[in-house]
């Protein structure tokens, strides 16, 4: 077992396909930052689904056993069903998701899953167009998200978590609708601090509406209890409906940092590998892979770096 300098196992791979989206969410690629003259990577940048497939076979290795699919918007990446098709060949991985902005999901929903996606997860910060095209930064129809969430529920990506980034004077009206719209689904919101990401989004502090705000919300209508974590290192604290039917998750990184169990290591579509969100240089290993190192010169660089 791999462990860092504070014990931790590493155990999940987050890994990014493109840096490209088609929403331009104010907390994560806000249009004045992501504008028409932003130069997003080149294809040849990109790391290619053998180079994918060679470096998650090294972090299985070392302990991987959940992957997840990212971006940008990964479903922007063309293709996208032969690298997980790939992955899903991997019998340490035992949880393999996807996390998706949800535009592009009812057309490649099937495809995913014939391929052996497990799961997915859809950003969904409110069901009021108005507020959800404020939060989203380009006016897409609500609509196709919710088309997207129920093509994905009929083909069996579940069970679907929804994530939502509560912003105070923004949308805190999105908690109770989400809970009232998916309650009794199979979908699992989690609601998500509004935090400061990549250091483009102008965050506060008073903009962030907290954990315990969000769970008196919708205690309120539906008590709600909370539940052990599913395996040390959860990013979101769970909590169960007392009259049941469910549960809802709270991922609380300002208020309730949970850095001090992490077992997640990032890799962005240029091949560099981050041990946090918030780490501003990343370990190039795609220069390795095409300058000719070999499996084992890139492991041992891996475990270096954890």
């Amino acid at each position: 077992m791999l462990l860092d300098q504070l014990s931790r196992p590493l155990r999940d791979l987050r890994i990014s396909v493109t840096d490209r989206c088609n929403m331009r969410c104010t907390y994560c690629m806000p249009r004045e930052f992501f504008g028409p003259n932003h130069a997003f990577l080149e294809r040849d940048e990109l790391l290619t689904y053998e180079e994918i497939d060679l470096l998650t076979r090294v972090f299985v290795q070392l302990g991987v056993f959940k992957v997840r699919i990212t971006g940008g918007e990964p479903l922007l990446r063309r293709e996208l069903p032969a690298l997980i098709s790939r992955l899903a060949k991997l019998p340490e991985v035992s949880d393999l998701t996807l996390t998706t902005n949800g535009l592009l999901l009812a057309r490649h929903a099937s495809s995913l899953k014939k391929a052996g996606l497990h799961r997915v997860t859809v950003s969904l910060d409110s069901l009021d167009q108005d507020k959800f095209d404020q939060m989203n930064g380009v006016g897409i129809d609500l609509p196709e998200v919710l088309e997207g969430i129920e093509e994905a529920l009929r083909v069996g990506l579940a069970p679907l978590k929804i994530n939502a980034v509560i912003q105070r004077g923004i949308n805190e009206s999105a908690v109770l609708d989400l809970v009232e719209r998916f309650h009794g689904t199979n979908c699992i919101v989690r609601f998500i601090e509004y935090m400061d990401v990549g250091n483009t989004n102008d965050w506060k502090a008073e903009d962030v509406f907290g954990a315990s705000e969000i769970v008196q919300e919708i205690s309120r209508q539906y008590p709600l209890s909370p539940v052990e974590p599913n395996y040390k290192g959860e990013v979101a604290r769970r909590w169960r409906f007392d009259e049941g039917n469910g549960e809802i998750g709270v991922i609380a990184s300002v208020t309730q940092p949970f850095c001090g169990d992490c077992t997640r290591a990032r890799l962005s579509s240029e091949g560099r590998l981050y041990t946090c969100l918030f780490a501003s240089e990343g370990f190039d290993l795609r220069s390795m892979l095409r300058g000719g190192a070999s499996v084992d010169e890139i492991r041992r660089s891996v475990e270096k770096v954890w």
